[in-house]
């Protein structure tokens, strides 16, 4: 039963980014290339979604502890996400072209519910699961890591033949992921469903009185929602660096796909290094991996040297997503853990996100990419020396055996 559920929701993971990837990977690439949007229009695109990925995150999260191991959720996220392929073709290009607000305000609404708001649903449910039937979160979700890699490599050729071919293959991809959710076969124990059903809205404004999960929040503010941020128009970044924009999108879809394997492997390896350090200590670890990378970015020239600095966030990435549950595990009440995640991490992440899109899309056009990287790089470094003293150190039990990958449990 166990290595069942846990090859299921691997494949799960595997085809949710496959299908994410073929429609968001060259997000940038479409609106630039395809529809013809500059980078302040982007970046309110951007702006767009995170704002309705915002409204989404908590709901998701509360629905999500309420059901507890029942997998009602993911089976809705997957039936609506069948639907991206048309939706991107007939719809949001077509709208965009036509009005850019009126066609982010459609998109990001889709793009909320669909995928930036349901990764958070997907991971937490599925970490969830893995302290249900005794597997690594982290190996699991490394086969998402490998259905990104694997879509983005093709991704970046299809986009010179036809960018369509890749909103088609999403809709496939997520037919297929609905089929696995479907026949996926999930116990809920009496306890489980008594559990999941004591969860309240009550237990989330709580959470809000806690002075360590305020200063959780400052750290994905200051830190992790900026990775976001800076990978949002660094496609077009990396294109210019080339002869020709269709060779730049091509070697972008290679570097994509070999940093994503990369970060498939570091996946593997993460819950034996956070194991090793603390969840706290590999958050900090993470956050000035982070810093480097983005500084360096403003620093060095050339595309070899741009790519190996993209190249770091294979290593900062999956330290931080293994080292975030750990943390939420080990400081805070385990049967609110997609609250905490989708609320403190993904949901603080979104209200950043929205506060530097347009932002940064505007220095961008102003100061040029390199200046906006030197900028970015000292902003996350400054939170990460402040996350130094105000993460709390309470979790040094997880360096306690790493002979075993087992998620931490309260």
């Amino acid at each position: 039963m166990r290595k069942n559920i846990y090859f299921r929701l691997s494949a799960y993971f595997f085809f949710f980014f496959v299908s994410w990837s073929a429609c968001y990977s060259l997000f940038a690439i479409w609106l630039g290339q395809e529809i013809h949007l500059n980078g302040e229009a982007t970046g309110l695109i951007f702006a767009v979604n995170a704002v309705f990925t915002l409204i989404m995150q908590p709901l998701y999260g509360f629905i999500s502890d309420k059901l507890g191991v029942r997998k009602d959720l993911l089976t809705y996220l997957s039936a609506i996400l069948i639907f991206a392929g048309p939706f991107f073709i007939f719809v949001y290009g077509p709208l965009l072209k036509f009005n850019v607000l009126l066609g982010a305000i459609v998109g990001g609404l889709y793009l909320g519910v669909g995928y930036l708001a349901s990764i958070g649903a997907v991971e937490s449910y599925i970490e969830k699961i893995s302290r249900k039937y005794d597997f690594e979160y982290g190996r699991a979700r490394m086969w998402g890591s490998l259905g990104w890699a694997v879509m983005t490599f093709f991704a970046g050729q299809l986009i010179n033949i036809n960018p369509n071919y890749n909103f088609w293959i999403s809709s496939i991809a997520s037919t297929i992921m609905f089929l696995i959710i479907l026949t996926t076969k999930v116990e809920v124990t009496e306890v489980e469903a008594k559990k999941a059903q004591s969860v309240t809205v009550k237990d989330v404004f709580n959470l809000f009185k806690l002075k360590d999960f305020w200063f959780f929040i400052v750290f994905v503010l200051g830190v992790t929602c900026v990775y976001g941020v800076y990978d949002q128009q660094f496609p077009r970044y990396f294109a210019e660096q080339f002869a020709t924009v269709k060779l730049g999108n091509q070697m972008f879809g290679y570097l994509n796909s070999f940093q994503v394997f990369l970060e498939a492997g570091m996946m593997f390896l993460a819950p034996k290094i956070v194991n090793k350090l603390g969840a706290r200590n590999s958050l900090l670890l993470a956050a000035f991996l982070m810093a480097f990378r983005m500084t360096g970015s403003g620093i060095v020239t050339g595309p070899i040297l741009i790519s190996l600095m993209k190249l770091i966030h294979s290593f900062e990435l999956p330290i931080l997503l293994v080292s975030v549950f750990k943390y939420l595990d080990a400081n805070f009440e385990s049967r609110l853990s997609s609250i905490l995640y989708l609320v403190g991490f993904q949901f603080a992440g979104q209200i950043g996100t929205i506060g530097l899109s347009s932002l940064v899309g505007k220095m961008y056009d102003s100061f040029g990419f390199k200046i906006t990287y030197l900028y970015l790089g000292i902003f996350v470094l400054t939170f990460a020396v402040i996350a130094v003293f105000t993460l709390k150190k309470g979790d040094s039990q997880l360096a306690a055996d790493d002979s075993t990958d087992m998620p931490l449990q309260n």
